[in-house]
């Protein structure tokens, strides 16, 4: 019986994509950037609106499998995805996004009737990205970006506090890098024969997308970095600066985190064009072992500058 199970219940997981869980840690951010981390009650909102994007994106996930199902078993990759390589049947992909979406949207519930409404919102879209927006060039990847700039905003609906203004441009013009490099790949390694919305695209007017946003994204963050007031030391460290480095006091530290940040962009360019390994950014963010360096510095970094000095 166990050796039955086994296959359908990884089947399940697979068909929920928890590599993607990875893009609801934007959530985080406010709490983090605001140096709230530890007051616990936001910590278990914040944990609690991460659990209910992941519940609602797996459910989008699912109605977005049975909608492509027929494309999806025509591209190189997809075609081995639970619902389209038979592991999993339609009637189950529908009953596990209905349970999933009710479970989410209980949660939401739980935090405050206004990330309530922003999670309704969330789904909503992504419902219509899947039967309609992902259809449409220019739709799909403005579409795509919008759901990285909610998740972040929800953290501030579930906090309260919230992202400065130019670093919330940052996560814009960011996600459209993404969502743009995206397109590029798989115009690139499949064709427009998997992608209805690929008609509307060249490769030429894919590259001007991911250049430009790519050069947003390194200009707010760096405003971001020269605007946001200087961080008031009351860290762990605070009495030894006082005392044998006070010159460290007032300064703009955040500054110094523009360097992984362009490290990670240049490095993002190459496996994009050079690499044509864009298609899946969750699994690159997760695999990639210089732009996980750079990942990691730039939060090691954050964090010193907020919660140590």
């Amino acid at each position: 019986m166990a050796s039955i199970r086994t296959p359908k219940i990884i089947a399940v997981l697979a068909a929920l994509r928890p590599i993607q869980w990875t893009k609801n840690l934007g959530i985080f951010a406010s709490i983090i950037i605001n140096g709230k981390l530890f007051q616990v009650d936001l910590l278990i909102n914040t944990v609690i609106g991460f659990i209910t994007f992941c519940l609602l994106s797996s459910s989008s996930y699912l109605i977005n499998d049975l909608v492509d199902l027929d494309k999806d078993r025509l591209h190189p990759v997809k075609k081995f995805r639970p619902l389209a390589s038979g592991a999993i049947t339609k009637v189950e992909s529908i009953i596990l996004a209905i349970s999933l979406l009710g479970s989410g949207l209980f949660s939401a519930y739980i935090i405050n009737p206004g990330f309530f409404g922003l999670a309704i919102f969330f789904i909503l879209l992504q419902y219509s990205y899947s039967f309609l927006f992902k259809k449409k060039a220019l739709l799909d990847i403005l579409g795509i970006a919008l759901f990285f700039i909610i998740r972040a905003y929800a953290g501030e609906v579930a906090t309260g506090y919230h992202l400065p203004v130019w670093l919330m441009l940052s996560v814009i013009f960011l996600s459209l890098f993404i969502a743009s490099g995206k397109r590029r790949s798989e115009l690139v390694s499949t064709g427009k024969v998997t992608r209805q919305a690929l008609q509307g695209y060249s490769k030429n007017l894919l590259n001007f997308y991911t250049s430009i946003f790519a050069v947003s994204t390194l200009l707010s963050y760096a405003m971001f970095t020269f605007f946001e007031e200087s961080i008031i030391f009351d860290g762990i460290i605070h009495d030894w600066l006082l005392d044998n480095a006070i010159w460290a006091i007032n300064r703009k530290w955040f500054m110094i985190t523009l360097f992984p940040v362009i490290f990670g962009i240049m490095r993002y360019g190459q496996i994009i064009f050079e690499m044509q390994e864009g298609e899946r950014p969750e699994k690159v963010m997760a695999t990639d072992l210089p732009l996980l360096f750079s990942l990691t510095l730039w939060g090691m970094l954050m964090i010193t500058i907020i919660y140590v000095i």
